[in-house]
C-alpha cells in the first residue's frame, strides 16, 4: 500500500485546511480588506502548502527509498533521514 492511500484521510485534511485558507484570502480580496491582512492570510497559504509538501516528501522517501530497501539501520538510512531533516526545515 502505498503512503497516501495509508495516510489519505491526514492529507485530505490537510488539503481542506489549505483549501480553507485560500477561500479566506479571496474573501478578503473581495471584501477589499487590508492589504496586511491579505498578506499574513497568503503568508499563511504558503506555509500550509509547505507543510503538506514535506508531509508527501518524507511519506515518499520514507516509504519507496527506506522502507523498501535498506530499513533505518542502515547508513543509507541515516542519510535519508538527514536529507529528511533539512527538506523540512527548507520548506518551513
Amino acid at each position: 500500500m502505498a503512503h497516501t492511500i495509508r495516510d489519505k484521510k491526514k492529507l485530505l485534511n490537510r488539503v481542506r485546511r489549505v483549501r480553507g485558507q485560500i477561500e479566506a484570502v479571496e474573501r478578503l480580496l473581495e471584501n477589499e480588506k487590508d492589504c496586511t491582512e491579505i498578506l499574513q492570510q497568503i503568508a499563511a497559504c504558503r506555509g500550509s502548502i509547505n507543510s503538506l509538501m514535506s508531509e508527501v516528501l518524507e511519506g515518499h522517501i520514507r516509504f519507496h527509498l527506506v522502507e523498501r530497501k535498506d530499513g533505518r539501520n542502515s547508513h543509507k538510512g541515516s542519510a535519508v533521514e538527514e536529507v529528511i531533516g533539512i527538506a523540512k526545515s527548507y520548506l518551513k
